[in-house]
């Protein structure tokens, strides 16, 4: 079967539908969310930007950005908590509508069902892909804080309540089971799986994260994750290979209830691995989508099975 190729953007740029396309706009940031205001400041050359290594100025970034762009008019995480940045996992959401045009036009409204695995407390994929394409959504997550956190969320904004479902995984050893039930369907499902393999090896990212971020200016204290992330959001037992060899190898139990199955992967020589399993479990179709944002690179992995869209 000849293999789909989604819209693949020159390197170091977003996808051509991603809406958070170059500078941000603070002045109109700033109207849609006035708190914002407090954390600008001038870079050397003058312009306006924030300090990106302090946690509290990212979390109001992404609240001004959830209201401009997604009409999010409530959203707060609690401290200490995984705050994405934003228009990366936009351009997860965009690739992935790629993959379900195939050859044609984008499917949007609500008979699109997604199901995203790992929530978080910050409920962003469900977000960004309810309100640019109106798909309905279940979030799933193990840990209790994030599903609350997740719920109110969607209770707090209208435009999120009757497209988003969100899910406690009561099963923590496993990812499908419990939570795709006899008769249901997806179109699709989305991961942003933990990609460290101990929190000794995430602690050793945050610094150099942090060491980045800051460009040589001394910081005192132990560094600050000002993304945040709690351990099921950072880290699992043996990284994001063990994790998505089980998401893979559960997949196949799921398969004709699925369109397609998709995982970011951090690492490029982590793909040669994950290609063997889905060889060894008979996946029909397997892509790997490049993503960029600035310097940041990361994979989409996509896979589905014999049958999958047939039995629909």
């Amino acid at each position: 079967m000849p293999s789909h190729k989604p819209n693949t953007p020159p390197p170091g740029l977003l996808h051509p539908r991603n809406p958070h396309q170059g500078r941000y706009d603070f002045t109109a940031l700033c109207e849609v969310c006035a708190e914002l205001n407090s954390y600008v400041r001038l870079n050397p050359s003058g312009e306006p930007t924030i300090e990106f290594a302090d946690p509290a100025a990212v979390r109001c970034l992404n609240q001004a950005l959830l209201a401009q762009t997604y009409q999010i008019k409530h959203w707060m995480i609690p401290a200490g908590y995984l705050c994405p940045p934003i228009p990366g996992r936009a351009d997860y959401i965009h690739y992935v509508a790629d993959l379900l045009a195939g050859a044609g036009k984008v499917p949007t409204g609500k008979q699109v069902r997604v199901l995203d695995i790992g929530t978080g407390a910050n409920c962003i994929y469900p977000i960004i892909g309810s309100q640019s394409y109106g798909w309905k959504f279940v979030a799933t997550d193990i840990d209790p804080v994030s599903v609350k956190t997740a719920c109110l969320i969607v209770e707090s904004n209208p435009c999120l309540s009757k497209l988003v479902k969100v899910v406690q995984q009561k099963e923590p050893n496993s990812i499908f089971r419990g939570i795709i039930r006899k008769g249901d369907y997806f179109d699709l499902t989305l991961c942003n799986p933990p990609f460290h393999a101990s929190m000794e090896a995430a602690q050793a990212g945050t610094q150099r994260k942090q060491k980045n971020l800051t460009k040589g200016r001394s910081a005192n204290g132990p560094a600050k994750l000002n993304f945040g992330g709690q351990q099921a959001e950072l880290w699992c037992r043996g990284g994001e290979v063990v994790f998505i060899t089980q998401m893979i190898r559960e997949s196949v139990e799921f398969a004709p209830q699925v369109g397609w199955f998709t995982s970011l992967v951090s690492k490029r020589e982590h793909l040669r691995v994950l290609k063997q399993v889905l060889s060894q479990c008979g996946a029909k179709q397997v892509e790997v989508i490049p993503m960029r944002q600035g310097q940041k690179v990361s994979r989409l992995l996509a896979w589905r099975f014999k049958g999958g869209d047939a039995e629909k």
